[in-house]
């Protein structure tokens, strides 16, 4: 960890106008607007905190505030939301740590999104571009193979490797054998997840690429970033920054499981930062409701959204949206709740000629507006 620290207050302050621009909602709101309504539980009885990896701890602890405040993720209505440890009018913690999850999506927009929106955080505390690097673990069936292949590996070159490694593969642990492999200088011949993916895990992999790919996102393919399987599955990646800042995430279908008690396609990442100084942290301001809601319909326009989501974010345009919520229902039910006065409208049609439709609610007047003058546009109306 380098030895740079950030303001608490600024940390917090970057994570809310993100989560804003991105469609995550911060817990610490939502469990308010629904105290009383949820019942604190003890931990599941399969989640033992002690026998889990540090990033893993951070997110069980994060799905028990989340089942506690009465929030009940599904597929029909998803929950975007980010988290922190730095308690308002508290002193800061020596490090502060934020958590950004997607509860409820399968498809692979939920980790383009959630990668786009801690890349953009990691970007803004360090000032320079991170190195963003991710592979996959497939799912239960990939696992099985390739833990298979791993013993097989470990078996034929053993008398080549490290001892800890052999060690600890012998003892049945291959995936930490794989880890402690690949934090030495010989891990070039171990074998590679994605080439074990499962027809369902190949394309959800593809997906997440094609969205990184098409959102002008920068990625390194990284076969020795590695996962164990009792927390994570599918797509996990890693956010490097200077200053020591660094992020990590994957999905985590099963681990959620036990918390809801029903299948919760989920998807986080945790960011550790260190901050300087104890001072208490002051609460976020809450700003009047913004004045734009962006409704996207399709892929194309997703795309689109992604690209332009930083952006506006820097021009300070008054927007919040949901990028990651396919439904138009879910949407619109969305600009009903902030009841901005007005909102921006991009399909297909006009994701492909690179406009949006600035729609004015109170007299239901259209204004075709093309993407290259939107910021200018929306500076004047808002």
């Amino acid at each position: 960890m380098s030895t740079a620290t950030h303001r608490a207050d600024d940390v917090l302050k970057r994570a809310h106008a993100i989560g804003t621009y991105y469609g995550f909602a911060p817990l610490s709101s939502l469990a308010a607007s629904r105290r009383g309504k949820g019942a604190k539980e003890a931990m599941p009885d399969t989640i033992a905190l002690e026998a889990l990896d540090p990033a893993a701890r951070e997110v069980a602890t994060l799905l028990k505030h989340v089942r506690d405040a009465g929030l009940t993720p599904s597929t029909l209505q998803p929950l975007f939301v980010w988290h922190t440890n730095a308690a308002s009018g508290r002193p800061s913690p020596k490090q502060i740590i934020i958590q950004f999850h997607v509860l409820g999506v399968e498809h692979a927009i939920a980790d383009a999104v959630l990668i786009r929106a801690v890349r953009s955080l990691v970007h803004d505390l360090v000032k320079t571009e991170p190195t963003l690097r991710l592979n996959s673990m497939g799912d239960r069936e990939t696992r099985g193979r390739f833990a298979r292949e791993l013993t097989s590996f470990f078996r034929k070159q053993g008398a080549t490797l490290p001892q800890d490694c052999v060690a600890s593969a012998r003892q049945g642990d291959v995936f930490g054998a794989a880890e402690l492999l690949c934090l030495s200088d010989e891990a070039g011949e171990l074998p590679s997840p994605t080439d074990h993916l499962s027809e369902a895990s190949r394309k959800h992999f593809e997906g997440v690429l094609e969205y990184l790919e098409s959102t002008d996102t920068p990625y390194e393919l990284a076969p020795s970033l590695l996962s164990r399987g009792t927390s994570w599955s599918e797509t996990c990646f890693e956010i490097a920054g200077a200053e020591g800042i660094q992020a990590w995430g994957s999905r985590y279908n099963d681990f959620a499981r036990p918390f809801f008690k029903s299948h919760v396609p989920s998807v986080g990442a945790v960011v550790r930062i260190a901050v300087e100084g104890k001072e208490p942290v002051t609460p976020i301001k809450q700003k009047s409701s913004p004045r734009f809601v962006f409704v996207h319909i399709g892929d194309e326009a997703k795309r689109e959204c992604m690209k332009m989501t930083d952006d506006l974010r820097r021009a300070r345009i008054p927007l919040t949206q949901s990028i990651g919520i396919a439904s138009l229902t879910e949407q619109m039910r969305y600009v009903d709740m902030v009841n901005p006065p007005y909102v921006l409208i991009m399909g297909r049609k006009e994701a492909l000629e690179r406009s949006v439709i600035l729609r004015e609610r109170a007299t239901h007047t259209e204004t075709f507006i093309p993407l290259d003058h939107l910021v200018d546009m929306l500076k004047q109306v808002g």
